[in-house]
């Protein structure tokens, strides 16, 4: 594995503490339970405004500034100031109270924009440092070496938390996201110099986009993926966010229980990563994508009937093990359709579709939780995400 790859690979590995600790398991129920109260579903209805509109703010501003980053060769640049973005708003946590709901409110959207803002450019990189052949894999390596970040960054959170430390937990995520993101902006291709002013690069980025979303349109398979992919992908950004709230507040899980199973959840999912990272070259990203997504469309429906912990462990493994291959499968088929030198830009529309995704679940998640009260009709309606995408992957009949 070269510098570029490892460097790559290694950001993933930082930004994986954001993913695990902020966004899946600790902040949430956190946020959810001791600073807004979840009692009558009021938590989860602040958290689910607070992923979607950060999510919208990313897939509105992605494509834009993906054209922009192509056009001034400063996909680095962009790259830098996501992460710093997102390293600061966490660290900030640090000052918030009970009933603190609105400042909350705004931090978690600003580190929100910063971390998946961020991802949009990461992205990007991936055709520039992988050939074709090897793309599937690399995608995948990307994926597993995260999935060991959010095991190690939330042992350390484990630590803390047991010491009744819960609020040395962001700034820790924050240094951990900064010192392992250090070789990708150090080894990962430089920017160009470029003599395009940025207003002349805004306004080339954003008719570039247009033309880009109109051919895209215009293709029927590239057009078919996306929308599956916004499809399934809003069912799993929904889980995702939700899974943690849902066991603490359904099932009773206490914070150590919560840590302990997204651990397993994460060894799953680098298994799930590395077991199948040759296959997607070999057996090809479709079929790749429709094993997880039947191994979601499992997980969704039982964690509707779950009353035990132990049940809801072992369905939390299952759906590991599909995350980890979904996620590497999406982005290798997706690379498929990518024309050189435009990679930021595509990347930009990825992202587009995959943060716009990101808004309708949590949405309706909160909506249908807080309205019956009960978080079990809520879990069932990401079923129908999962079994829409499914079909309508499957009309694609080839990946290229």
């Amino acid at each position: 594995m070269d510098k570029k790859v490892a460097s790559w690979c290694l950001y993933d590995f930082a930004n994986s503490s954001y993913s695990a600790v902020i966004a899946a398991v600790i902040f949430p129920v956190y946020y959810t339970n001791v600073i807004v109260g979840n009692e009558h579903g009021q938590g989860d209805l602040w958290w689910g405004r607070a992923i979607a509109l950060s999510m919208a703010f990313v897939a509105i501003s992605s494509p834009l500034l993906g054209g922009i980053a192509d056009f001034l060769r400063l996909r680095k640049s962009f790259l830098f100031l996501y992460t710093i973005l997102c390293i600061i708003s966490v660290t900030s946590f640090s000052f918030l109270e009970k009933d603190m709901i609105l400042a909350g409110f705004i931090l978690i959207v600003i580190a929100n924009i910063g971390l998946e803002g961020g991802i949009v450019f990461y992205n990007s990189y991936l055709t520039q440092i992988a050939a074709p052949s090897y793309r599937g894999r690399i995608s995948a390596w990307g994926f597993g070496i995260g999935y060991a970040g959010s095991i190690i960054s939330l042992l350390i959170a484990l630590l803390f938390i047991n010491q009744g430390m819960i609020n040395a937990v962001w700034p820790m995520v924050g240094i951990f996201f900064l010192i392992f993101s250090l070789p990708a902006f150090i080894f990962l291709p430089a920017d160009e110099k470029c003599s395009r002013g940025i207003l002349k690069a805004a306004l080339s980025g954003f008719r570039h986009t247009i033309n880009r979303l109109n051919i895209m349109i215009r293709n029927k398979k590239q057009r078919r993926f996306l929308a599956a992919y916004l499809l399934y992908e809003d069912g799993v950004s929904t889980v995702i966010v939700f899974s943690s709230i849902f066991a603490a507040t359904t099932l009773g899980f206490l914070q150590n229980e919560l840590i302990l199973m997204y651990i397993l959840v994460q060894f799953t999912a680098l298994a799930g990563s590395f077991l199948l990272a040759k296959p997607i070259d070999l057996w090809g990203a479709k079929r790749v994508i429709s094993i997880s997504l039947l191994l979601w469309i499992i997980v969704s429906i039982s964690a509707y009937f779950v009353q035990s912990k132990l049940h809801f462990l072992f369905i939390a493994s299952l759906a590991g093990l599909g995350l980890g291959s979904l996620q590497a499968a999406s982005r290798a088929f997706y690379a498929k359709f990518i024309i050189p030198e435009q990679e930021s830009e595509y990347f930009g529309v990825y992202s587009l579709i995959g943060k716009s995704s990101a808004i309708a679940g949590p949405l309706i998640f909160g909506y249908i939780s807080s309205t019956f009260g009960s978080q079990r009709p809520a879990i069932l309606a990401v079923t129908i995400f999962f079994i829409a995408g499914l079909v309508l992957l499957q009309t694609i009949r080839q990946e290229t």
